[in-house]
């Protein structure tokens, strides 16, 4: 529907081509278009030449989503990963004198200074290789879902439900690679190749200690990546209504939301971290050989460290994540970006 104004000046009073206005929203605009607002004053729509660029281009392969996922998850866990290291040894229960820190920085400095400048990057190589494929799934199916849900629950907007729903049905963490970091981050770990570490793991505690932390790590992961997404849409709705291009917004909607995420599922990752590490004292006074399952990890916790413990290394927990999202958003989004224009300009002709 157009309206003709006075003049014969238009304004769209409303327009529906699949899709709808909403305030000053737009979603699934087929070609460039604004809305009038008083005199003079248009407010542009979030485009890429003809194509929204919040979404992808019509037809555009799920590979296109699965190789900006994959190069943002990469960079973000490399990146990211010696914080990751001080965040697993603030999680110990029980740590060792030589191994107590106060913060993350003097974390940083005592490692490097007293264990070598590589020390904090042991283990990396078996993270990156996993966060590729893992972050490609994850970007794939948010897309796909988002697009999806979001038709069904609110046709032709943006639904804060759907947002928090599709990623609690991408793929889970990968707690094989997990537990094989974390052994390899511990201090005085004896492990200095992955190899050995796997080796070792198999011989004296079988195939199943690999996925000893799964059910945990899949219970963590659903919150997580529900408040993650729900918080960074949320936040882009306010700073970047039009949803245009602005890395600024991407970086600011990411770190935010990845420290939310953070903070509020830091129980579930302490108690992964146990079953991953099997910190032997922690468990001198526990009955059974190793810790195994969540309701075991949550009562070993409590018993070692009572509530306080449910929140050991939050502070590092939250200092990774809030960089690592703010880089896979803005690398994501970028990627976006440049394909989506990309392919504009092959139809152009240019």
């Amino acid at each position: 529907e157009v309206s003709q104004a006075t003049g014969g000046q238009r304004t769209f009073s409303a327009l529906r081509l699949g899709s709808e206005i909403k305030g000053r929203r737009f979603w699934g605009f087929s070609d460039h278009v604004g809305i009038h607002v008083g005199t003079g004053n248009w407010v542009a729509a979030g485009l890429v030449g003809g194509t929204d660029y919040e979404a992808l281009p019509q037809g555009s392969a799920v590979s296109t989503h699965m190789l900006a996922g994959a190069v943002a998850g990469v960079l973000e866990h490399c990146v990211m990963y010696p914080i990751d290291c001080v965040k697993t040894r603030m999680q110990s229960l029980q740590p060792e004198p030589a191994a107590r820190y106060r913060n993350v920085l003097e974390a940083l400095r005592r490692i490097v200074q007293t264990e070598g400048i590589w020390r904090p990057m042991r283990g990396l190589n078996i993270t990156a290789t996993g966060a590729g494929p893992a972050h490609a799934l994850y970007f794939a199916c948010y897309e796909q879902l988002k697009k999806t849900l979001s038709d069904v629950i609110h046709a032709g907007g943006n639904s804060h439900v759907a947002n928090g729903i599709d990623p609690s049905c991408a793929p889970p963490a990968r707690p094989r690679d997990s537990l094989v970091k974390q052994r390899m981050q511990m201090y005085n770990s004896p492990y200095r190749r992955v190899t050995d570490c796997v080796r070792a793991i198999w011989r004296k505690e079988g195939a199943g200690a690999f996925y000893r932390s799964y059910t945990t790590q899949l219970t963590m992961n659903i919150p997580f990546q529900a408040i993650h997404f729900m918080a960074y849409e949320s936040l882009q709705e306010q700073l970047n209504p039009h949803r245009q291009y602005n890395p600024g917004t991407h970086v600011v909607s990411g770190a935010c939301a990845g420290a939310v995420a953070a903070a509020a599922t830091t129980p579930l990752d302490v108690c992964k971290t146990l079953l991953n590490t099997q910190e032997a004292l922690a468990m001198n006074s526990d009955i059974s050989r190793h810790i195994t399952g969540m309701a075991n990890a949550f009562r070993t916790v409590y018993r070692v460290g009572g509530l306080p413990a449910y929140f050991r290394g939050v502070q590092a927990r939250v200092i990774y994540q809030m960089p690592s999202t703010a880089i896979a958003w803005s690398v994501y989004e970028f990627f976006k970006y440049i394909l989506t224009k990309r392919q504009e300009d092959r139809r152009a002709g240019k």
